[in-house]
């Protein structure tokens, strides 16, 4: 256990444990489906000798500070403490004297607040709502490392609240002049076979987490084009679509443009081509037949 931290809240299993209590307590559930819930999730970590007894003070301090702490979950909490059974886990895994007498009061403590009466549950925390970045079509230029313009396109937008994802294809637009409309209805989707990359597409779901705070003085809105294509962002295999999507919070199209770039100055580019008409265009009835 290295660093010896005797507070019963400094583990990594009961951080786990306590932070996906809360986390479905914020979202308006009951606190009794949220432990049966999480005792069906994370039921291998009761086998876990070093985290077991820090999953149950995690579930019993919830518990407790939601006003709903179970007798049994209190009984099994008081026989971990009293039998001595975490101080022995302790020992056995290495803890010095004086790491073992700081335990022990934290955990006597720790019981005494579990049998006081908490004057009101916990409130539950409004959850901050997220919106998409971009709108759907929106498309967006950068400078490249070269001097001239890139650009990305946005094919969908998530409107859940909690995700608010946009799917975004990085195009291989290389321009002295800043794209316009026509020039992003007309490009290419930027295949990637730079390094470790495999004839990829570079077509992901953004989070906006980090957008405002990281990325945003990188891109510039410049148009909006016609999406007539529906994403979902529940395909998580892409069936049906030209790509497999993936997603991150770190909007770096700039250096996947940048890389790939460098890259074809020594390495053929990808012999794949994907084209932004493909990825937003309805096949005509005239064409199906």
């Amino acid at each position: 256990m290295g660093n010896w931290s005797t507070a019963i809240k400094d583990s990594d299993a009961f951080s786990d444990v306590y932070g996906d209590f809360f986390e479905l307590y914020n979202y308006g559930e009951n606190p009794k489906e949220i432990t049966e819930k999480i005792l069906t999730e994370n039921f291998e970590i009761l086998e876990i000798d070093s985290e077991k007894n820090d999953f149950w003070f995690a579930i019993a301090l919830a518990q407790w500070e939601t006003k709903t702490l179970d007798e049994n979950i209190l009984k099994k909490v008081e026989n971990i403490i009293n039998s001595g059974d975490d101080i022995k886990l302790w020992a056995e895994l290495g803890a010095d004297k004086q790491s073992l007498t700081k335990r022990k009061i934290a955990l006597d403590k720790f019981l005494v607040k579990l049998k006081s009466d908490r004057e009101k549950p916990k409130p539950r925390k409004k959850e901050k709502l997220k919106t998409p970045v971009f709108k759907k079509g929106d498309c967006f230029i950068f400078l490249l490392e070269n001097g001239n313009y890139g650009g990305s396109i946005v094919l969908a937008e998530d409107n859940n609240p909690k995700t608010a994802y946009n799917l975004i294809a990085t195009t291989r637009l290389n321009l002295k002049t800043k794209p316009t409309k026509e020039d992003f209805i007309n490009s290419e989707v930027l295949i990637c076979n730079y390094g470790n990359w495999n004839d990829s597409p570079k077509i992901v779901w953004y989070a906006p987490d980090l957008f405002k705070k990281n990325y945003s003085e990188l891109y510039e809105y410049a148009c909006n084009i016609s999406i007539e294509k529906n994403y979902d962002i529940n395909n998580y295999s892409g069936e049906g679509y030209l790509f497999k999507p993936s997603s991150t919070a770190g909007w770096n199209m700039k250096s996947d443009v940048d890389n790939q770039f460098k890259s074809e100055i020594s390495k053929p580019k990808p012999k794949k081509i994907i084209t932004i008409k493909q990825l937003t265009k309805r096949k005509k009835w005239w064409d199906i037949f």
